[in-house]
């Protein structure tokens, strides 16, 4: 089926629902009235829930068009302004504390908001930004809502001034009872003609109803269901043709790897763990990276819109990410390379960075890898001929085999000099020995002329 067919899909899959889709968004009515109602009354407001509870969602289908609805009794913002972290937090946050020139507040609403603990790993420089950003909301026209994971709720905590704020008001994502996950399934597909067979209904709402952050899978599922629709029905045999709500991720996946050569294969690879940001002691997390960090030449650019027209990765402007952290856990094959590469992911994020901080210092030797850093990036990433691993971009590589150049010119220089002071130590000995020499001869001729 082709992508012009999938987006008349009133269903969105791994992707999050947008303010255009709000007439196909359901089930979050109340919580949506809620959400405003604490906008209104307060100025720092924080929406917290498990990854797939759909907090993406509810604001951009749901609170974004609640403080946009004219008749609507909150304040009207002057602006409203949305975002997500991403690794240059600062630079993406605070341009737009600045208020509109316009009566009225401007509204500025932070999505994954964890994202500033998982990418910036500073302390610093996130409680300088978490800083300006209270101090924003206190002088300035500006009220600010943040959408946080509940397992990253705990990071907020370390910072005096946005836990006090947060304590006084935030919402949890509560999980959305049969009427509203039933709603969720069959409005959609009544908005666009289509119907919903009952026995489906019935076995997704079983499926999903004790599975936590189940929504993005549900909605995938029922994606995957709406392409194999018969005539104008949704049907259940559709449904367990795609092994259900849990293996219809794994499905669309697994069938987009079947149509790629093992060079494709493994550059989707290298791509999709490039989009996750491994954990050690938690959950891991989507990584959003410059499209520039993914592709070089034709062959990557294809792979990589095979994966996006699959609707497993998502693009906004000129960032790529993961459509939703829930394929990390729901395609088996990308848990195993996870699980398996764990410590190497690490060391790759470290390198990335390491890479990017010695371009932006006009590639000053000083930021070059050594010592212990050194020696573990030459173990994961140089082959045996002491050429860099493929999956490694080009400026990774040429951050990598510049600090392995001036290692080994700093060890040769080294050498030299030891070789030097080697040499003025054995002519100093001869020296020494020549004098001592003479001087022996010369004082035994005087004792015996």
């Amino acid at each position: 089926m082709d992508e012009a067919d999938s987006a008349a899909s009133p269903y969105q899959g791994l992707r999050r629902y947008e303010m255009s889709d709000q007439a196909l968004f359901f089930g979050r009515d109340s919580l949506v009235k809620e959400l405003y109602a604490l906008t209104a009354a307060h100025r720092f407001v924080a929406l917290v829930g498990a990854s797939g509870s759909g907090k993406s969602s509810i604001l951009r289908a749901g609170l974004i068009p609640a403080l946009r609805d004219p008749e609507a009794t909150g304040p009207a913002p002057a602006t409203i302004r949305i975002c997500t972290p991403g690794p240059n937090a600062d630079s993406t946050i605070t341009p737009l504390l600045a208020p509109a020139n316009t009566n009225g507040d401007t509204f500025l609403i932070i999505d994954q908001f964890e994202e500033l603990f998982t990418l910036q790993d500073d302390r610093t420089l996130q409680n300088q930004l978490i800083d300006r950003l209270l101090t924003a909301c206190t002088t300035d026209r500006l009220r600010v809502l943040i959408a946080v994971r509940a397992d990253f709720f705990g990071h907020c905590a370390n910072h005096p001034g946005l836990a006090r704020v947060v304590n006084r008001a935030h919402l949890l994502t509560s999980a959305m009872s049969p009427q509203q996950l039933r709603a969720a399934v069959t409005k959609p597909a009544a908005a666009a003609g289509l119907v919903v067979e009952r026995a489906l209904t019935d076995r997704i709402l079983t499926d999903v109803a004790t599975e936590p952050g189940a929504l993005p899978l549900m909605s995938h599922a029922l994606l995957e269901v709406w392409r194999r629709r018969s005539g104008k029905t949704l049907t259940l045999a559709a449904y367990d043709a795609i092994s259900g709500v849990h293996g219809a991720i794994a499905h669309t996946a697994e069938a987009v790897f079947a149509n790629l050569c093992e060079s494709e294969a493994e550059l989707a690879r290298t791509m999709l763990l490039r989009l996750i940001s491994p954990s050690r002691d938690g959950a891991d997390t989507r990584r959003p990276v410059a499209r520039s960090e993914l592709v070089a030449d034709e062959r990557q650019t294809a792979v990589l819109e095979q994966l996006i027209a699959a609707r497993l990765l998502a693009v906004d402007a000129d960032t790529v990410e993961l459509a939703h952290e829930a394929l990390i856990t729901a395609w088996p094959r990308l848990r195993q390379w996870v699980t398996s590469e764990r410590d190497r992911l690490h060391e790759h994020r470290r390198l990335t960075e390491a890479a990017r901080t010695w371009e932006d210092l006009d590639r000053d030797a000083g930021a070059l890898y050594r010592g212990v850093l050194l020696a573990v990036a030459r173990e994961h990433f140089l082959a045996a001929d002491g050429q860099p691993v493929s999956e490694l971009n080009k400026l990774e590589q040429d951050f990598l085999l510049a600090s392995v150049f001036a290692y080994e010119t700093e060890e040769k220089e080294a050498t030299r000099t030891a070789r030097r002071v080697q040499l003025l130590s054995v002519l100093l000995i001869v020296l020494t020995a020549s004098a001592l020499a003479v001087w022996v001869t010369w004082f035994l001729g005087r004792e015996h002329p």
